[in-house]
């Protein structure tokens, strides 16, 4: 199997890890960083620019592994790569460092970290979504989303805008292929009625009952399954990266570490087999509501579903999201916004007082319409 890892933009000697990723610029020697809105390498020293080279061997599609192979550690060696992380002792995070850095703040839940030596075996990216908000962008989703919770405390609305710059990581996701045969066993129901006597307040009614007839029945159904995706962190909650769904699959890019200038990139945490049994779960779901439908009638039952999965690939990508962790009160919140979407999910903080100070005008508004009842019923 041939390498297709594209080579850097012209004047940039970044390697191909997700540790490092920084380019020099053509003009100055300062680094250069991808900008969203432009969708090119830009200079903030100079303001020279560069376009990312697009062309190449890799632009023949997004390649799919096959997953058995990665099981069985038989992935080419150009698959793999060794990356040097630090890992969050608070939250599990595996965040990839430049060789320069040696301490920093975890972009995930703002607990101070120190880096490591070690490095991190693993699958290398083949696909990404770039970003395509810009951190002002994100940041404004973010303090908009913040304002149109009521309850949210005043100080951390004005300190999230104030506020430390947002982080852009790329989160590291897996996507699942399979072909799946289903042979499956069940009852196809169909409701009837029938009328019976029944009793009600001393008298006799005749009402009509619905019963279910039911019959055996057998099938086959199969599905293919594209593209089924499963989070590869465990450093956010799963209910916040599954709210910044839908991603726009169809608009990967093949890897190339141009896009991860001036951003980082997450290590995957959940491993490859584990990713696939979340993806069989997702599957099963599908194919369970392929077996009602094919049974059809008014209900339906479930005595068995065996299903053969072959032809299974896989992909390791990296998904576009702006991420803010702020400590306010001794407490951590944490924000999350869709890169491309602008989509925003995070902790929803509560003010005491405003809770209280809706509760003490329920309270009053409650008083007086029960003055005002009180009133009229005097009055009649």
């Amino acid at each position: 199997m041939t390498d297709i890892t594209p080579p850097p933009a012209p004047g940039a000697t970044a390697k191909t890890d997700l540790g490092e990723h920084r380019f020099p610029c053509q003009s100055c020697g300062a680094d250069y960083r991808f900008d969203p809105d432009r969708g090119q390498l830009v200079c903030d020293h100079c303001g020279d620019t560069c376009a990312i080279d697009t062309g190449g061997p890799w632009t023949g599609g997004i390649r799919e592994l096959d997953f058995n192979a990665a099981i069985n550690a038989q992935l080419p060696a150009q698959e793999i790569e060794e990356t040097r992380v630090t890992t969050c002792t608070s939250c599990g995070a595996q965040v990839a460092l430049d060789e320069a850095t040696h301490a920093s703040e975890c972009p995930f839940c703002a607990s101070p970290v120190v880096t490591d030596t070690g490095t991190h075996r693993h699958i290398k990216p083949r696909a990404l979504l770039p970003f395509g908000l810009d951190e002002g962008t994100a940041r404004k989703a973010m303090t908009d989303w913040l304002g149109r919770l009521w309850f949210a405390p005043n100080g951390l609305r004005e300190y999230a805008r104030k506020g430390r710059a947002m982080e852009g990581i790329y989160v590291p996701y897996w996507t699942f292929d399979a072909d799946t045969k289903s042979a499956y066993r069940g009852e196809h129901g169909t409701i009837y009625y029938v009328t019976q006597s029944v009793v009600r307040d001393g008298k006799t009614r005749q009402v009509k009952v619905a019963k279910v007839r039911w019959r055996a029945v057998s099938g086959r159904v199969a599905r293919f399954f594209d593209d089924v995706l499963v989070l590869a962190s465990t450093s956010l909650p799963k209910r916040f990266t599954d709210a910044l769904e839908p991603w726009d699959l169809a608009a990967l890019e093949p890897y190339r570490p141009e896009y991860l200038a001036g951003f980082r990139a997450e290590g995957y945490t959940v491993e490859l087999e584990t990713g696939f049994a979340e993806a069989r779960s997702h599957m099963d779901r599908v194919i369970a509501r392929d077996v009602r439908f094919d049974i059809g009638g008014d209900r339906q039952r479930i005595h068995d579903i065996q299903t053969q999965v072959s032809d299974v690939t896989f992909k390791h990508i990296l998904l576009p999201v702006w991420l803010a962790a702020y400590k306010y009160r001794g407490k951590t919140y944490r924000f999350v916004v869709n890169g491309r979407t602008g989509q925003v999910q995070g902790e929803r903080p509560y003010s005491a007082w405003k809770i209280a100070f809706a509760v003490l005008i329920g309270a009053v508004i409650a008083a007086g319409v029960g003055y005002v009842v009180a009133l009229n019923q005097g009055g009649l």
